[in-house]
């Protein structure tokens, strides 16, 4: 086994060797602009852009001609959001998204309240799950768009999207779905359910970093969306600017594999991810489970240890690459806002640890990192006066502290 540890894959992946195999011609030999339409060079890349948008499509559902390319699922997010309402802003300009979103739909739809619509951020409930009936109770006729990720980045919960989806689709109302930590690790279908624009991202699901894709609905309906990039009119007239063939053709490559080995992989990362929480949960008192303890990623673990502070646990198992629940933001450790959005105090916020499970990680580093997580929590807590105070049955909450 080799140190350091990467259990962040929830961040980013590793790229693949088949994948960086597939990529390397297009560096150098086929190194054409898929747009050139006169010569060879631009027909050979344009075949590899092509090959690449079936295989893509493949592992969703879609069609190929559905596949928009973009330069990741955080401008997939945007051009979804901003581009419906640019589109459909005389039919109404209500969106409905959800509380725990990933930062690039939250902050898209706050940016579009500055511009005049209606956003409704819904609650999700203790386990971080959207509920259908409250997509339902939202929805007015002003409404254009409903935009609930798949599996949220943190935690780990998946939602109801296949009953999210068919809400949407009685009631005529385009569905956005953020995809990106769940295409490639628990099955997609955009067909089955009722999605009809779906961002997501090569560099988690061990692509290359830069590429990601929207896709857009053709038929019944069809999606139309204003661009935000303008140029040569590339990708259906959605996103102008030359296409990074390398990088698609890797992305392809990325979602071919995850079509082959999804159903072993999954199991075989739930094994793990389950012997890491079995490991740490079972042998520790006072650490609780964040998100869905069933709906969840296969690769994802979050769990709070009371009485410790996140950053400094990080800071105690350096050789092991983990994300805690705060997030720095400017000079304040704020504590996550999807903990707090699923009712977690902020003194257990603070305290969350995300493990992050990927295809390279082994069973000899999970044990590893259980013993290095006990040690390291065990000794933080020998500190800490809290905890010793509320193993003698102190109620904490009652404590009148003296103000300095």
């Amino acid at each position: 086994m080799k140190l350091p540890i990467y259990l962040d894959n929830h961040s980013t992946t590793p790229c693949d060797p088949r994948v960086v195999e597939v990529m390397l011609p297009y560096f150098t030999e086929k190194f054409g602009n898929a747009a050139s339409r006169n010569h060879s060079f631009g027909w050979e890349v344009e075949e590899g852009v092509e090959h690449a948008r079936k295989q893509i499509a493949h592992l969703i559902g879609a069609d190929a001609k559905e596949i928009i390319f973009t330069s990741g699922a955080t401008e997939s997010d945007n051009l979804a959001l901003q581009g419906i309402v640019a589109m459909y802003r005389e039919k109404g300009d209500h969106i409905i998204t959800s509380a725990t979103e990933h930062r690039a739909v939250i902050d898209t739809a706050k940016y579009l309240e500055k511009k005049g619509v209606t956003v409704t951020f819904l609650p999700v409930d203790k386990a971080g799950m959207v509920s259908a009936d409250d997509v339902r109770n939202a929805i007015t006729d002003k409404t254009i768009l409903i935009s609930v990720m798949l599996a949220n980045n943190e935690i780990g919960t998946i939602n109801p999207i296949a009953e999210i989806g068919k809400v949407a689709k009685e009631k005529g109302i385009i569905f956005h779905c953020d995809a990106t930590q769940g295409v490639g690790k628990i099955p997609v279908n955009v067909q089955e359910m009722g999605i009809d624009l779906m961002s997501f991202s090569a560099h988690k699901i061990y692509g290359p970093k830069g590429i990601g894709a929207l896709y857009v609905r053709r038929k019944a309906p069809r999606v139309r969306l204003e661009p935000m990039i303008y140029g040569g009119g590339h990708e259906r007239g959605m996103r102008s600017g030359t296409l990074p063939v390398p990088l698609i053709v890797g992305f392809g490559k990325a979602c071919e594999l995850c079509e082959q080995e999804m159903a072993t992989e999954s199991v075989r990362m739930a094994k793990m991810r389950d012997r890491l929480q079995e490991g740490i949960m079972g042998a520790m008192d006072e650490v609780y489970l964040n998100g869905h303890p069933t709906e969840r990623l296969p690769g994802n673990l979050n769990i709070s240890f009371a009485y410790v502070e996140g950053e400094a646990l990080l800071m105690g198992v350096k050789e092991i690459a983990l994300s805690s629940g705060s997030a720095c933001t400017s000079a304040t450790l704020e504590p996550s806002y999807v903990l707090r959005a699923l009712g977690v105090g902020s003194d257990l916020a603070h305290s969350s640890i995300r493990f992050g499970l990927g295809r390279f990680n082994t069973d000899e580093e999970i044990e590893y990192t259980i013993d290095r997580m006990l040690k390291a929590v065990t000794h933080l807590r020998e500190m800490s006066p809290l905890y010793e105070m509320a193993k003698e049955g102190v109620d904490l909450t009652t404590v009148q502290w003296a103000a300095h």
